[in-house]
């Protein structure tokens, strides 16, 4: 039957086209998503800033949390797992005199990294001492020397004698350029005394804390690290060598390998859901086309293990071929993905894709998995019949629905409406995201399985309306009632999209509005200024007479245990005159150090209520234990813990408080103006704008914008194969008198009603899903759905629709009908 089915594939070839491009995209998109998973578990980020430094001694970047397992027999199973920081760990200067006493060590270098703004240039400040680490040398010029001179690399535009204002820190003239940039970043050197200074005012560090220290063995590397390591026991520092420098150099690394991991795993396992449940649909509708042969086939003898080893030979072909051309390109929509993600900040440039053979065989497996599996799901009712009824199942073909697909199809709303009631529950985006397209997924699932009797129901409710239209109206109600099958087929794809589409973007519009809504109603400021604001503003803003409160707000977040929640850092004295967090327990004039406030939702987490005590990791690893004051409702708008700005300043890599909110009930603005004259980059936000922090939706537009694309062109093919397949029935109603225009109409009565009901059912769908998603996220059952974007979305789909049964009409009807009809037999 081997052959037959090849003989067959290359005699319709045109009936196998929808199949082969269903499986061949969905190939690629588990191909994609299986490099960027390796990429996220595998993926090494090359160093730069310390590539000419062997040894590097930094803070330990992550938080670990030791977990001890009784495996039931008395052993104890111990395994420590760790999550990234936030900001940056450093490590006590006084290292750097202990390291240089180590046996076989030559020299050692340490060094501080701090933020530089100049204008609308962000540098990276470090003292020149360090310069050897990459190593950077003069190009012409000098050595910085006296507290006001600086060095600029060749990529910063900068020439000697150029002038260069620091934010917070004043002016500084470039007195020296180096022959060599960072790819990364663009780097200024000052004097060493002057690093430091700046160091403890634009990071927040004292003199005894340094980012890194560069160590250089001049014997065995081995013995330097031991010694090393030795003087290193109990410090909180590590050792890097090799791509591990990377990982300090570019601390965004392991949080975009982590962001990988989920987004790879979650976009995969998403991308091979709905690439079986399009893969089924095609594959259901072309043997349905083939109904006819199959019957034939059975009526001269075929078994029905012939027939099912023949389907199940012409899907292995078909999958084999898809799925080696979908994983060509599935690499390099890979690597289209790469580029995307780092152009919108979040992955690193130095973060190279992890290119193996496994992402490649993973696609070619599952495609040919369900390629095979479908084709034999979709004729196991076809070939059961017996030789005499063959015929007859092909001429008219019955309307029931099997038991076993009834049966699933419940199972799946049985499905859908538990993981509905579970996402009603989870009030965490990490736990709720997978959980949303799951719940979308499995009811497009099992709207699918019940196709047929949805189909059924929507022509007998609309099938009276439209007899009343005349030819084409009457043709399609009868059509649409013979064709049920057809119309299900249809119907799946198309309110596929729309559930899919709609559920991807009112998800982040639901946030963002929730979110937005909640910092609007929670500013009470008469002013907000930004986008940083150096300490010595907010004094002089608090000098101004009338200005009754002055809070400055920090951006971070801090780890309980392992979990992570966005905190800001926020000046006790005068908060509620500016800020209304929505106290539900306690006072927010109780704030101080020692303190902390937390959302309902991260009270929940933690079971922690006012006078509790909780133990939390900082933005740069630093241990500190806080008693809960308050508990707000208001987390969504400004963030889930709330901690002392003075606390959260000295823990991070940018201090200058990002936002600054006053209130002056009574005091013009050109007074605040003029005390700001001599901060230029000072200037007054939008309320919402400072205090929403936009989530980067764009990423995960992209990434779940190529399901959508992949359910378009599944649209675009089922469509165009139920279209096809109609050539003799078209040609039968030109012969009996037809018009092509009347057949047009006809065509696109039938589509409309399709349309209608394919996004009756997806709107229900992700009305449905998003309903739970935004009681569990925003306490309200009511999403935020834009008309205009869903209007948009409806006619997307309704165009498509169109367009793929319009196109393909059209070419059938240009032959001759006696041509089509004799072809036919």
């Amino acid at each position: 039957m081997t052959r037959f089915a090849l003989m067959t594939i290359r005699d319709r070839t045109a009936g196998f086209a929808g199949a082969f491009f269903a499986l061949l995209f969905a190939a690629a998109l588990v191909c994609a998503c299986g490099v960027l998973l390796e990429t996220g578990l595998r993926g090494q980020v090359r160093p730069e800033r310390y590539a000419g430094t062997p040894v590097l001694v930094a803070g330990d970047q992550n938080v670990r949390e030791t977990i001890k397992k009784d495996k039931g027999d008395g052993e104890v199973k111990t395994k420590v797992k760790a999550k990234p920081l936030s900001e940056r760990a450093w490590v006590p200067a006084s290292l750097a005199d202990r390291l240089a006493g180590v046996s076989g060590v030559r020299s050692v270098v340490a060094e501080v990294t701090f933020p530089v703004h100049s204008g609308g240039a962000t540098f990276t400040g470090h003292g020149w001492e360090s310069a050897k680490l990459t190593p950077f040398t003069l190009r012409e010029g000098r050595t910085p020397e006296a507290a006001g001179e600086a060095v600029a690399d060749a990529a910063s535009g900068l020439s000697v004698g150029a002038r260069i204002t620091v934010e917070a820190a004043g002016a500084y003239r470039v007195v020296g350029v180096t022959a060599e940039a960072l790819e990364s970043e663009r780097t200024l050197f000052f004097g060493t005394a002057e690093a430091h200074r700046l160091a403890g005012l634009l990071a927040g560090r004292a003199d005894d804390r340094v980012s890194a220290i560069g160590v250089f063995p001049e014997g065995d590397l081995a013995t330097v690290l031991r010694g090393v390591n030795a003087v290193l026991d109990g410090s909180g520092a590590l050792t890097y060598t090799g791509v591990e420098r990377g990982a300090v150099e570019f601390l965004d690394a392991e949080k975009a390998r982590v962001k990988l991991i989920s987004l790879g795993g979650a976009l995969g396992g998403t991308s091979l859901l709905v690439a079986i449940l399009v893969v089924v649909g095609t594959f259901a509708l072309s043997i349905q086309q083939r109904q006819r042969e199959i019957a034939l086939l059975r009526a001269v003898a075929a078994t029905p293990r012939q027939i099912r080893k023949m389907l199940g030979g012409e899907a292995l072909i078909i999958g084999l071929v898809a799925g080696i051309s979908g994983a060509a390109l599935g690499v390099g929509l890979a690597f289209w993905l790469r580029s995307r993600f780092v152009d919108l900040g979040a992955m690193p440039p130095n973060l190279d894709l992890v290119l193996s053979p496994f992402p490649v065989f993973a696609a070619l497996g599952a495609t040919v998995l369900a390629a095979w599996a479908a084709a034999r799901l979709s004729a196991r009712r076809t070939v059961r019949i017996r030789p005499v009824e063959a015929l007859g199942e092909a001429a008219l073909r019955p309307a029931g629905l099997p038991w076993g697909r009834l049966t699933a199809g419940l199972l799946c709303v049985g499905g859908a409406i538990t993981l509905t009631l579970v996402l009603s529950t989870l009030s965490s985006e990490a736990a709720s995201s997978p959980v949303t397209m799951l719940t979308a997924l499995v009811w497009t699932t099992a709207v699918a399985l019940l196709g047929p009797v949805v189909a059924r129901v929507a022509v007998a409710v609309l099938g009276a309306p439209m007899r009343a239209f005349r030819v084409g109206g009457h043709l399609a109600a009868a059509n649409l009632r013979a064709g049920t099958a057809r119309l299900a087929a249809v119907v799946t794809p198309l309110s596929l999209m729309v559930a899919m589409t709609c559920t991807i973007l009112f998800v982040q519009t639901t946030m963002g509005h929730a979110a937005q809504e909640q910092a609007r109603a929670g500013t009470r400021a008469d002013l907000v200024l930004g986008p940083r604001v150096p300490e010595a503003a907010a004094d002089a803003v608090r000098k101004v007479p009338g200005v009754t409160a002055v809070t400055e707000v920090l951006r971070t977040s801090v780890r309980v245990g392992l979990a992570k929640y966005g905190a800001q850092g926020v000046t006790p004295a005068g908060l509620t005159s500016t800020v209304d967090l929505d106290v539900r327990e306690g006072s927010l004039d109780r704030m101080g150090s020692g303190t902390l406030a937390l959302s309902g939702n991260a009270a929940a987490g933690l079971d922690a209520s006012v006078g509790d005590r909780v133990a939390l990791t900082l933005g740069d690893g630093t241990p500190a234990t806080l008693t809960v004051v308050a508990v707000y409702a208001r987390g969504l708008g400004f963030a889930d813990v709330t901690l002392p700005h003075d606390l959260v300043a000295a823990h991070v890599d940018d201090p200058l408080a990002r936002t600054v909110f006053v209130a002056a009930p009574s005091v013009d603005r050109a007074a605040v103006a003029a005390a700001l004259r001599d901060h230029p980059g000072v200037r007054v936000l939008d309320r919402v704008e400072a205090v929403v922090t936009p989530a980067n939706a764009e990423v995960n537009y992209v990434a779940m914008g190529l399901i959508i694309a992949f359910t378009a062109i599944a649209v675009v093919n089922t469509i165009a194969m139920a279209t096809c397949d109609r050539s003799r029935e078209l040609a039968l109603l030109r012969l009996v008198g037809a018009t092509r225009r009347q057949i047009m109409r006809t065509l696109r009565w039938e589509t409309s009603v399709a349309l209608l009901v394919a996004v009756a059912l997806g709107t229900g769908v992700a009305s449905v899903t998003l309903s739970a998603f935004s009681a569990g996220m925003t306490g309200s059952a009511t999403p935020y759905v834009p008309p205009v974007t869903y209007l948009a979305i409806v006619a997307a789909v309704a165009a498509l629709a169109l367009t793929a049964t319009v196109l393909p009409a059209r070419m059938v009807l240009r032959a001759r009908p006696a041509d089509v009809i004799g072809a036919r037999e």
